[in-house]
């Protein structure tokens, strides 16, 4: 395969804001992207630190043999062509913002005296769509208003002029119960039906608030000229139409045609919410995931998104309520970033929902797949503590002691945020005399280090030392000897505040009681200390016991020793029969060990 020459490829391209298109040696389109400076953007590509690239980037750039590029007037029309262009190709690189789902669109249909109902399609008849709604809950909520609001035909009867003057036609029951004033009989005109269906987009259009105030100025003119059974009539679909406002409305009404954008990512996915506000209400939601393909930021996601949204929902709003102030430059709108205020309550509730529902995807996909999580939680470790790899390995010592004496280390392992048991292991204290919980835990690292050393194994990618800068110093200072103190990432943790401390840091690192990284840390302390108490009361208890043996007449240290290794425990020494206590004692001590026991 011949090599591709950048360099003269990049003399071609202007500095000019455009889309540019990455093709194989196959000739097929494997990627699309937009740029406010064509050459500084297909330059970086190949520029020579290559590294600052992920895997799949690097594996892009090595399969390019031609560029392509189109020039636009300004970088709001390079997104517009770049998000066109990817969904008329679908390249293997580029993220995909198309819908799984085929959402619900409300219909004023084009017909004479038209019809309201939803639909998932739409057909270029004429007709005016609103939608698409993300929530099938709203949009019934809305149909439901407007049916017990506005008496409207749902027949499918073609009622021109001519068939309802021949009358073709004949009322039916929705006309009986009142649901429709039946205007297939003349009952009803087209221009009093019409008015009806007025309203109805307005408040289709998010303006319930001017339908309420035509409302109002209908009851009043009725009242005063004594139509009381008019009046009564609008009262009541004012009833219905306040309260349906009070239910939407979610902040201040002079808040009016803005869109509101939000996002919240992780290293694989990204997901944004759309909410679309009239008059304080929000009569469009969506929420849409995204696969990132080549490491992209939250600012280009962001942008895509909220360009695919607005096309969506025909959204003509001038203001746009955002989280961080995006890189496109475009006059004709204007990025809020609202620090308080109603504003900032809108952005708040839009970042509500992009959590919860990145929270439930990613909940989903970790059920069917737990390897993803344990990738998600080892890669906010890395992060949290300021890690250069996954702590995929990471082992936790404890030390215990009863008044000095029966001094054990013990240590746990994890491997892949899980307890490794079968790695488990303790020390019995060696070379320290008294409670110096410094040297033991120095000793244990040393011990524990040197052996792996010695045997070649791997070393974990984090340590972790329950107790606070003195039980770290001990520590660092065996890694030091080992020569292996820049070879692993070592923390000690605090019991009180649950405070982190580094090697040589003054000040703590404190982290979200409730972050996954402190939990796995709290967990390794928690399941070191019980591994710790459980031996240590075991050997404590033997060496009890051994005291108590050694006070028996005729056995001595040695015989002790042998009693223990050979029934573990003083129950089963008491419970064993003369032929089993007589493999290891002699006929004297056994009667002599019998005596003692019979007697306590």
């Amino acid at each position: 395969m011949s090599s591709f020459d950048h360099k003269t490829a990049l003399t071609a391209i202007p500095h000019k804001p455009g889309v540019y298109q990455y093709w194989d040696a196959d000739g097929k389109l494997m990627y699309i992207g937009k740029a406010k400076d064509l050459r500084n953007r297909v330059g970086s590509y190949f520029n020579s630190d290559r590294n600052q690239f992920n895997g799949k980037t690097r594996v892009l750039v090595s399969k390019i043999r031609k560029i392509t590029f189109t020039i636009v007037d300004t970088e709001i029309d390079a997104w517009l062509l770049e998000n066109s262009l990817i969904k008329k190709h679908q390249p293997k690189f580029n993220i995909n913002l198309k819908d799984d789902k085929t959402y619900p669109w409300i219909i004023v249909k084009n017909e004479n005296f038209p019809r309201i109902y939803w639909t998932r399609k739409v057909i270029k008849d004429g007709s005016t769509y609103f939608g698409p709604y993300g929530s099938i809950g709203m949009m019934h909520t809305i149909l439901d208003l407007i049916k017990e609001t506005y008496p409207l035909r749902t027949c499918s009867l073609p009622l021109t002029e001519k068939n309802i003057a021949e009358g073709k036609f004949k009322v039916c029951l929705e006309y009986q119960i009142g649901n429709c004033k039946g205007p297939c009989q003349n009952y009803q005109t087209e221009n009093d039906y019409d008015k009806n269906i007025g309203e109805i987009k307005e408040i289709l259009n998010g303006k319930i608030g001017n339908v309420i105030r035509d409302v109002k100025g209908v009851i009043k003119s009725a009242s005063e000229n004594l139509n009381f059974e008019l009046a009564h009539q609008y009262a009541r679909r004012l009833e219905v139409l306040e309260k349906y406002q009070s239910k939407s409305t979610v902040v201040n009404s002079a808040i009016t045609n803005v869109d509101v954008v939000s996002i919240a990512s992780d290293e694989r996915y990204a997901f944004v919410n759309y909410l679309k506000v009239m008059n304080g209400t929000i009569i469009q939601t969506q929420t849409i995931e995204v696969k990132k393909q080549l490491d992209e930021s939250d600012d280009e996601i962001l942008t895509l998104a909220m360009l695919e949204f607005r096309t969506k929902f025909n959204s003509t709003s001038k203001e746009i309520i955002v989280p961080f102030e995006p890189s496109l430059e475009d006059e004709s709108l204007k990025f809020t970033v609202p620090k308080l205020g109603e504003k900032k309550k809108l952005l708040e509730l839009s970042q509500k929902n992009v959590l919860f529902f990145k929270k439930e995807k990613l909940n989903q996909y970790e059920k069917l797949n737990p390897d993803l999580r344990t990738d998600r939680i080892l890669t906010t470790m890395q992060n949290d503590l300021r890690l250069t790899q996954l702590p995929k390995h990471i082992e936790c010592f404890d030390n215990s002691n009863f008044q000095g004496k029966y001094p054990v280390s013990a240590i746990v392992v994890f491997k892949d945020a899980k307890p490794s048991k079968k790695d488990y292991r303790h020390f019995n204290v060696k070379t320290v005399e008294g409670p110096n919980d410094f040297a033991t835990m120095e000793e244990a690292v040393f011990r524990r280090y040197r052996r792996m050393l010695d045997e070649n194994q791997t070393l974990p990618q984090l340590i972790i030392i329950d107790g606070g800068k003195g039980q770290l110093s001990s520590a660092v200072k065996s890694l030091k000897l080992l020569g292996i103190e820049n070879k692993v990432t070592v923390i000690g943790i605090a019991k009180r505040l649950e405070e982190l401390f580094y090697p040589g840091d003054s000040y703590p690192l404190y982290l979200d009681k409730k972050s996954e990284t402190l939990k796995v840390i709290q967990q390794l302390r928690d399941e070191a200390h019980r591994f710790g108490i459980t031996f240590h009361r075991k050997k404590r208890d033997q060496g009890t016991l051994k005291t108590e043996l050694e006070q028996i007449e005729g056995i001595g240290k040695t015989t002790a020793d042998k009693l223990l290794t050979h029934f573990k425990s003083v129950k089963k020494i008491k419970e064993a029969t003369e032929k089993e206590l007589a493999e290891v004692l002699n006929k004297k001590q056994m009667i002599t060990l019998q005596a003692y026991f019979n007697q306590k």
